[in-house]
Order: structure tokens, then sequence, then C-alpha cells
């Protein structure tokens, strides 16, 4: 299936687009945190970790049609995470995933992001039914998903731990 998803959004403060090669060192604020990875990546990443993770986070774009975004804050050129489609093949169903530094938390980057996200996902995947895969204990993940319209569905197992599906509408 083709998709015609675009690969960058803009917000008022972020620019959401493709990644470039210098991005995993801001991408390793998150990636070699093991409090911000907690709940997403179990541990943190060695800096050749994460350049391999951002290179999978492009390569998603080349193999679904769609994937994440480089989060970018506009006034300062930084790359704060990433925010966008992400469906690997163990995944239950296609998803909206955020995933920013720490030193970004609480400021509504991620929500903006996301909403930007799920936007242009009724537009251009409107025929793919998002979630957003969120560990159980993930409050702040869980506000995310209820700020920008999903609505929680159900509790599975997932690598083990318990992960509630919220369902984008």
């Amino acid at each position: 299936m083709t998709f015609n998803v675009p690969t960058r959004l803009e917000t008022e403060r972020l620019l959401l687009r493709e990644f470039r090669h210098d991005d995993w060192r801001d991408l390793h604020a998150y990636y070699g945190d093991a409090q911000a990875t907690r709940y997403t990546q179990g541990r943190a990443h060695s800096e050749s970790e994460t350049w391999r993770l951002m290179c999978t986070l492009a390569g998603h774009w080349l193999i679904r049609g769609y994937g994440p975004y480089a989060v970018e804050q506009k006034t300062s050129g930084k790359v704060l995470g990433t925010v966008g489609f992400w469906y690997p093949e163990e995944w239950p169903e296609p998803e909206i995933k955020w995933a920013l530094a720490r030193g970004h938390w609480g400021q509504g980057y991620a929500r903006e992001a996301a909403a930007a996200v799920h936007q242009a996902g009724k537009t251009h995947l409107p025929e793919i039914q998002l979630i957003s895969l969120i560990h159980a204990d993930n409050r702040a993940s869980v506000a995310v998903a209820e700020a920008i319209g999903a609505s929680f569905e159900r509790t599975i197992e997932f690598k083990q731990k318990p992960h509630a599906i919220y369902r984008h509408r």
C-alpha cells in the first residue's frame, strides 16, 4: 500500500522532520537516560546504540511509507526527541509514539507534536486505526494520549509487562 504522509509537519514551536545524520547526538539525551527510557526501552543505550536506533526510526519510513519524526525546537534547532507513526513487526497495531528527552518534559512539547501527528494521521492515513501503546505505569504518556483525544481501550501484556492501548479516533 502506498501512503502520501508528509515528511515534514510544523507547529507553533516545533518542526517535525526527517532525521539527519547528526540528530543522534541530541536523541542520545533521551536514549542514553535510564529514567527517560524506563517505560519504553527499559534501559539507557550507548551512543552507538542511539545512532542505530535513529537509523531504525528513519528506516521505518522506507519500509512502511510513514514513520516517526525528529522533533526540532524552532528557536534553538535542537532535536528534543521523536514523535510520529510507529509499527514494528511485534507491535499489536500501528501507533502514534512520542519520546522526548527529560529536559523537555512538562512544557507541552509532546502534546503539541503528538497532536500534529494525530491530525496528519486522520488526513493521510484514514484507513489505519492508530493506537498509543503505553506502559501501565506511565502516567505522563497517558496524559498526552488523553490530551490529543485518545481513549483507553484495554490492557494487554506486551514484552512481559502490562501496557494500555489508547485508541485514537
